[in-house]
């Protein structure tokens, strides 16, 4: 996986993965969606995250679970 927007330090937020270059953790954004708070939301909340390096989360995540769904 290309990790040019995640970042894991175990110096930072204990070693939870983060949007790189912030302390931002990355599960925060799967919360705010999950907690029915839209992506605008998160990104007025997290200014340091960049819109782009949330869609590749989001990209990714989804890339994940279709490749984990196609190989059961």
């Amino acid at each position: 996986m290309d990790i040019q927007h995640i970042q894991i330090d175990p110096e930072i937020m204990s070693g939870a993965p983060c949007f790189r270059g912030t302390r931002v953790l990355i599960k925060n954004l799967f919360d705010y969606l999950e907690g029915q708070s839209s992506l605008e939301n998160f990104l007025t909340d997290f200014p340091s995250v960049s819109r782009d390096a949330a869609l590749f989360i989001l990209e990714a995540a989804k890339n994940r679970l279709l490749a984990d769904a196609a190989s059961t």
